[in-house]
């Protein structure tokens, strides 16, 4: 098959701190909530300096898998199979009458269920080799989600993980695309996952200095663009995606959210965690993503930006779209969901696409919620503290990861 396809979005399924489904997300967003607070009360975080993040605390596996195959997973495989059941159910695909040797699986996640190796680890050093679970190699491995989403609807087409850190999820809905675009699949199941809330994990980042440690206002603590940020708050989440090819999803007058036209990546070859300065790989990749869309920088409405709340990730990312879009850049506008959900790692370029895509569909842009105090050097529309009204028919979506990983999608109408 040689034809080049166009992809689009028929489904999509979140699981968030500020909602579970699309609705309760949207709403969320919309009305500026804040999935941030305390968790030293799930996880022993006394002698961590950062004592917040962004954990989903209603979510109850149960409601969408049985108790023995929620046992033998990972959190972060259990939300995206939770994901993985509302796409399906929003995009009412039938998959009784299709093909499954067409449709595969591509899932981004940055670390895996490291909850897995935590307590196995432990369970080495206090008890013995003999008591370590047999079900840890399958648990942990980062490419386990795409694996058990294939098990578990039979879905027999291409299928494997990514994983760059931040830009993970970001990469797998842009290469499912492809294998829909190039004729390897029909139909792509995508996204990405995270959840790392774990003592060892806090510790790592905190070390780093790269987290917030605002424990006494964690609802102000995520402050993108903001000049009085201090860094990044973990959250965790999930989101997946339904990706067809356009014809597919006519034949089954699929409703079609828009299609995923692009992504641009790149490499900073830099630092392994500290951005290019001025943006340079991030510009590239947007620039990427543009001239494969066939779509000019002034035609672009929105921006879903990376902005972490990291004194040198916002700036870098900000000069990045002045280079760019030139004076275009102070037209469109840009927003940081970070903002409300936390920074979901692996699993933050596919829930920000669906974010991306909601303000597609609904005609609104997201808030950056607690910019009170801009940065001089972040002078752009961040659309703050309030989500308003606007026609949205071409956007972008950046991730950047550590490993100066950068990929920017792009969505429009159709």
């Amino acid at each position: 098959m040689n034809e080049v396809r166009k992809v689009v979005i028929t489904g999509i399924g979140v699981i968030t701190p500020i909602g579970m489904g699309k609705d309760a997300f949207w709403q969320g967003l919309a009305e500026g909530c804040s999935g941030v607070g305390r968790v030293d009360d799930l996880i022993d975080l006394k002698d961590v300096g950062a004592k917040i993040g962004a954990y989903i605390r209603d979510f109850d596996p149960l409601q969408f898998m049985d108790k023995k195959r929620a046992r033998r997973l990972g959190r972060s495989s259990q939300l995206a199979l939770a994901a993985t059941r509302l796409a399906l159910d929003d995009g009412r695909l039938d998959l009784s009458g299709e093909d499954r040797d067409r449709i595969g699986v591509v899932i981004g996640t940055g670390i895996g269920n490291i909850e897995a190796l935590t307590e196995n680890y432990d369970t080495l050093l206090q008890k013995g080799p003999g008591r370590v679970s047999p079900f840890f190699v399958p648990m942990f491995m980062p490419n386990a989600v795409a694996g058990e989403i294939s098990i578990e609807w039979g879905l027999r087409g291409p299928n494997y993980g990514t994983v760059s850190a931040c830009a993970s999820s970001n990469h797998a809905l842009g290469l499912a695309a492809d294998m829909i675009r190039y004729g390897y699949a029909d139909v792509m199941v995508t996204g990405g996952t995270e959840s790392v809330t774990q003592p060892l994990t806090f510790a790592g980042f905190d070390q780093m200095g790269a987290l917030s440690r605002r424990n006494d206002e964690p609802a102000r603590a995520s402050r993108p663009f903001d000049k009085d940020r201090d860094g990044f708050v973990v959250g965790e989440g999930a989101g997946i995606l339904i990706l067809e090819s356009l014809e597919h999803a006519r034949a089954r007058d699929a409703y079609i959210y828009a299609e995923l036209a692009s992504i641009g990546m790149t490499a900073d070859a830099g630092h392994i965690t500290a951005p290019d300065e001025h943006g340079e790989g991030a510009r590239k990749a947007m620039r990427m993503a543009l001239e494969r869309a066939g779509v000019r920088p002034e035609e672009v409405d929105y921006i879903n930006a990376h902005g972490t709340a990291t004194p040198l990730g916002d700036i870098s990312e900000t000069r990045a779209i002045k280079r760019l879009f030139g004076a275009h850049a102070y037209k469109l506008a840009v927003s940081s969901t970070k903002s409300q959900i936390g920074h979901l790692l692996g699993g933050a370029g596919a829930v920000e696409a669906i974010a991306t895509l909601m303000a597609l569909d609904r005609g609104i842009l997201p808030p950056t919620i607690n910019l009170e105090n801009p940065d001089p050097e972040c002078d752009l529309d961040y659309v703050p503290n309030k989500a308003r009204p606007a026609q949205v028919r071409v956007a972008l979506s950046n991730s950047f990861g550590f490993g100066g990983h950068n990929s920017a999608i792009l969505l429009r109408k159709i």
